[in-house]
C-alpha cells in the first residue's frame, strides 16, 4: 500500500550540519546545510522506494533543542 506522505525528523548534528531520519522507515541522511539536506532527503526517498510506491510529499519536521539559564 502506498503512503502519500513521509515524515523526517531533522536535528542539528553535534558535529555541525543536520541529520534527518524518517519515521517508520529505515532512512537516514545528513548534510552540511538545509538546502543540501533537502536534496539528500529527496535522493534517499528515491533510492528507498520503487517509483510506484514512492510517497509524493516529504515533510521535514525540524527540532531545535535550546538550553537557557534560569
Amino acid at each position: 500500500m502506498k503512503d502519500s506522505e513521509i515524515i523526517f525528523i531533522v536535528v542539528e548534528s553535534p558535529e555541525g550540519g543536520y541529520e534527518a531520519h524518517a519515521l517508520g522507515h529505515a532512512i537516514f541522511t545528513e548534510a552540511d546545510d538545509l538546502a543540501s539536506l533537502r536534496e539528500q532527503v529527496r535522493d534517499a526517498v528515491r533510492c528507498h522506494f520503487d517509483e510506484e510506491e514512492r510517497p509524493t510529499i516529504i515533510h521535514l519536521h525540524m527540532i531545535r533543542d535550546e538550553v537557557i539559564a534560569v
